[in-house]
């Protein structure tokens, strides 16, 4: 848990509203710098560090160990896991039987890497496995009947579905019907209504007591695993203890990492040990994406998130859905070079296509909000969008409104597929669930932060009255409240390598574990420029002189662009994250800015 702000305390440098309309304030209270002393002085650990550590809510006998995650320590036994026993055993005796196993895999890096995952397990045995990922515009998310028949009538004896499958009732009906077994590794929501199928391993299940709720699914796909492989050495199969799971670990951290699950307990370990693993580059597929990707130092979890992460999603967005399944999966360097060429040529058309969708898409939110200082809820649509990307363009008028915002995209027949992010105490899920439930969506279903809908053209109007009815108390309160939560201030002579060292000890940072953010206090604006397309690059002078480069990405047409590229000269207080970049063989301090506000 991050320790929580006091709304009431003061706020951080006395600022009370930024340029971004943000209102600044220490992370930790006066019992969280008082934990961060105690860390310091019984561990050794410096301040800074001991802080960010106390401003996620990691008590003073915990610090050690969660710097230093394992496997070992924070793997529970498999079997904890409802089903899973049954799905070890089922699959144990698939490979002791040299059965023909189809494995169903998710469009996204989740469902990739999990299907890799468990086809690179099958491989080691010899088993012939076919993996199958649905086409995201033509079959949709999860197993449908046509699939589901296909694959039996080529053969398959055992179906194993990954990050997909709990509540695909009609599908597995039918493999049951034609009396093959199915097994379901998945980590989405389910209820009480399961679907007809051998075994359903799913910590979200209401049965599932283990705990792992916090999974993605290749992390479930792991677990599940590791208990096949203890069932075959009990076995004797002396094939499973040749078997290294542990380097298997670069697909579950990249899975992690992108599905953007909370990096608490388990899954700090997986994304830790998982990046070592990445390190040693023997998955002959992920290291030809990093090649392609350009990645100079060490990988890292930005790496695995912005840079390796679109490029396999780019296959499923707008190009074969399979693609990324079949490029962790490959062993020769020279068909996975060829597969991460093709990816990163469809990822650069994917940047295409969003570039000229968001720029109507904002056009068209500004046509309808204005500012959108007075929305709610952002909703655009448009006939000319490909519904692979909506997502993405969500995301990114969201970011820019500061609100929660929807991408609708409608095809020939007038059904729009649309995609909604949504801002930080806003539960975007149940608005879209009660816009099904009173008859305004065709489907709708998601999360706190994320939502999909399908809608018919004729209810686009009432269906943005309905949203904006449902969001305008909330969403009004949380602008009007927004806060930046700071973990300290830095002066440009500390931002060191040895205190990125120190703050990367602390991470991996992500969902539910932030990175850290610091304050540049009163430092002078010395040059402010265009990079790229619209990101502004700064440097910024301290009291004594020192100096460090800055840059605030996708930031040039915001209030926040134009005070930097206004302010040479001036003395301003920047908000930012600290981080080290690698580039042509060296490696810079970077300090990616956030927020500002002017130093009174």
């Amino acid at each position: 848990m991050e320790e929580r702000a006091d709304p009431v305390e003061r706020a951080f440098l006395n600022v009370e509203r930024s340029v971004l309309g943000q209102r600044w304030v220490s992370r930790i209270d006066q019992a969280g710098q008082n934990r961060a002393l105690a860390m310091a002085q019984q561990h050794g650990l410096p301040e800074l560090t001991a802080r960010v550590l106390a401003g996620r809510g990691v008590g003073v006998a915990e610090a050690l160990a969660f710097l230093d995650p394992t496997i070992r320590s924070l793997m529970p036994d498999p079997h904890t896991l409802t089903d899973c026993q049954k799905a070890a055993e089922r699959i144990a005796l698939a490979i002791r039987r040299r059965q023909r196993i189809a494995i169903f895999g998710d469009y996204d890096v989740d469902g990739a890497s999990s299907s890799a995952l468990i086809g690179r397990f099958l491989h080691h045995f010899g088993i012939d496995c076919e993996i199958y990922i649905p086409d995201r515009i033509f079959e949709g998310y999860g197993p449908n009947p046509a699939a589901i028949n296909q694959l039996i009538d080529g053969g398959a004896q055992l179906i194993v579905t990954v990050d997909c499958g709990s509540t695909s009732h009609e599908s597995l009906k039918v493999a049951e019907e034609r009396g093959i077994d199915v097994v379901v590794i998945d980590h989405h929501q389910v209820t009480h209504d399961l679907p007809a199928c051998h075994a359903l391993v799913n910590p979200n299940r209401e049965d599932d007591l283990s705990g792992q709720g916090h999974l993605c699914a290749a992390g479930v796909v792991f677990l599940v695993l590791v208990a096949v492989q203890r069932h075959l050495r009990q076995q004797g199969d002396e094939r499973a203890a040749a078997i290294d799971l542990l380097a298997m670990l670069d697909l579950v951290a990249l899975a992690t990492v992108c599905d953007v699950v909370p990096l608490k307990g388990l899954n700090r370990a997986y994304v830790v040990k998982g990046l070592v693993a990445a390190r040693h580059m023997q998955n002959p597929g992920l290291t030809a994406l990093l090649v392609k990707a350009g990645i100079g130092g060490p990988v890292t979890p930005y790496h695995l998130g912005f840079l390796i992460g679109p490029r396999i999603n780019a296959g499923g967005r707008i190009g074969d859905a399979a693609l990324g399944a079949r490029l962790l999966m490959e062993d020769d360097a020279g068909r996975a070079a060829e597969i991460a060429s093709r990816l990163d040529e469809l990822n650069k058309e994917r940047q295409a296509m969003e570039a000229a969708m968001l720029a109507e898409a904002e056009a068209e939110a500004l046509a309808e909000y204005g500012t959108g200082e007075k929305a709610s809820v952002i909703v655009t649509a448009s006939d000319r969008w490909h519904p692979g990307i909506v997502g993405l363009l969500a995301a990114r008028l969201k970011e820019k409104f500061r609100r929660p915002a929807f991408a609708i995209a409608f095809d020939p027949s007038g059904k729009g597929t649309g995609s909604g992010r949504s801002i930080n105490g806003f539960d975007m899920g149940r608005m879209v669930r009660a816009a099904v439930e009173s008859g305004l969506l065709v489907k709708g279903g998601g999360h706190a932060m994320a939502a999909g809908l399908t809608v018919e053209r004729a209810q686009l109007g009432r269906l943005r009255g309905f949203f904006d009815e449902q969001a305008q108390r909330t969403v009004s309160e949380l602008v009007a409240n927004e806060v930046l939560k700071i973990d300290g201030a830095l002066g440009a002579a500390g931002a060191s390598f040895d205190l990125v060292d120190q703050l990367e000890k602390a991470g991996p940072y992500g969902s539910g574990h932030p990175q850290p953010v610091f304050v540049l206090p009163a430092h002078r604006v010395i040059d402010s420029r265009y990079i790229g397309t619209n990101h502004v690059k700064v440097t910024m002078q301290g009291l004594d002189g020192s100096r460090i480069d800055a840059i605030a990405f996708r930031a040039a047409e915001t209030d926040l662009g134009r005070l930097l590229l206004s302010g040479r000269g001036d003395q301003i207080h920047v908000a930012g994250t600290l981080g080290a970049d690698h580039w042509q063989g060296s490696r810079r301090i970077q300090f990616r800015i956030l927020d500002a506000a002017k130093a009174h």
